[in-house]
């Protein structure tokens, strides 16, 4: 019952941040970069006041997966980096934090662009 429960939350608070995004797109005239500039930098921003890691917590894959969780990942990069090498640490923790998945993703997309034909839209 307990995995019910967590793949639940992670449904949800996944569902509600992308339900924010969605909002953005319909209600205002932010277009999709700059909403996921704000994401990312929302992520970070709630990371320093503390306040999305209870939410990380809560939801697990539904709040690290989404853009806000990428700002969580190089925020807490960036925290773990300057506590243990100073000021150097806090520029390249939270891009060692985030290589892996930033790597992934050239390389996967690289990769599908060699396997399929990739088309510009009209």
């Amino acid at each position: 019952m307990s995995s019910f429960i967590d793949y639940l939350l992670a449904f949800l608070i996944g569902g509600a941040i992308c339900a924010i995004g969605q909002l953005l797109m319909s209600k205002t005239r932010l277009t999709p970069a700059r909403i996921l500039v704000c994401f990312v930098t929302g992520g970070a921003i709630l990371t320093a006041l503390g306040l999305y890691k209870p939410i990380v917590e809560i939801g697990g894959a539904g709040a690290t997966v989404p853009l806000t969780g990428f700002g969580y990942s190089l925020a807490m990069g960036a925290i773990e980096g300057a506590r243990s090498e100073g000021f150097f640490g806090a520029i390249t923790g939270g891009i060692k934090a985030t290589a892996a998945g930033i790597t992934a993703a050239v390389v996967l997309g690289y990769l599908f662009a060699l396997i399929f034909t990739p088309k510009t839209k009209k």
